[in-house]
């Protein structure tokens, strides 16, 4: 069982394609792979596309794609820098995968925040059934219902890294909700999801994972910090 004893502040939608360029033009990042998609159980590189060009059409408000745990990490230490909470214990950082989903969760036990008919996604959701309609691809953050956290987008629209290695079980993971780290970590967790994802995959329990360096055009990011008592 897992008890998260302190204060947790999360952000309410996903880190934004406008939210990231400030940190890229100020920092002067720029990723040097091309972004890869998972098409058909496989992934593959899509060449000349990156986080500003991830293979569809985005405005500044979608949430930033293209983002490997890396990129992410640089990006909260920028935001530390610029917010001044570099070395505070409630600096920005990504959420565990406990936190995660304690968050996605909002007091719920069902597949859904909202419950277990999937009838109701569309409500709360942007997910591969709607490749199919005029919607393209990922869409603009905070659209969907929020859960009863006042939260957007946990399910679906991009997959969202958070700190934790992944193991395939629980076994001995922390218990008080922090993230299980280890020097030997060749894989990151990744949760809720995606624009491309089917309607398990949103599921709040779902887990998945991708290498640290990984840039794919499902995946971005969502931050959060430890409160004071």
């Amino acid at each position: 069982m897992v008890e998260i004893g302190h204060r947790l502040a999360v952000g309410r939608y996903e880190v934004s394609v406008d939210e990231f360029s400030a940190f890229a033009e100020e920092t002067g990042w720029s990723p040097d792979e091309v972004c890869l998609r998972w098409f058909s159980g496989q992934v593959r590189a899509m060449p000349g596309t990156n986080w500003l060009s991830p293979g569809f059409e985005q405005s500044g408000g979608h949430p930033v794609t293209c983002v490997s745990w890396l990129d992410a990490q640089a990006y909260v230490d920028w935001l530390n820098h610029k917010t001044g909470l570099t070395d505070r214990a409630d600096r920005y950082r990504l959420l565990s995968e406990a936190e995660w989903e304690y968050a996605a969760r909002a007091g719920s036990d069902t597949d859904y925040s909202f419950g277990d008919d999937v009838s109701q996604l569309d409500d709360h959701a942007w997910y591969s059934r709607d490749r199919f309609r005029p919607y393209g691809n990922t869409h603009p953050v905070g659209r969907k219902l929020p859960n009863a956290f006042g939260l957007h987008d946990m399910h679906g629209n991009v997959w969202e890294l958070v700190e934790d290695c992944y193991s395939d079980s629980y076994e001995d993971a922390p218990t008080d909700g922090s993230a299980r780290t280890s020097d030997d970590c060749p894989d990151r967790v990744v949760r809720g999801g995606a624009w491309d994802s089917g309607p398990d995959y949103l599921r709040s329990a779902q887990r998945s994972y991708d290498w640290p360096s990984s840039r794919t055009n499902s995946t971005g990011l969502r931050v959060a910090r430890t409160l004071p008592d």
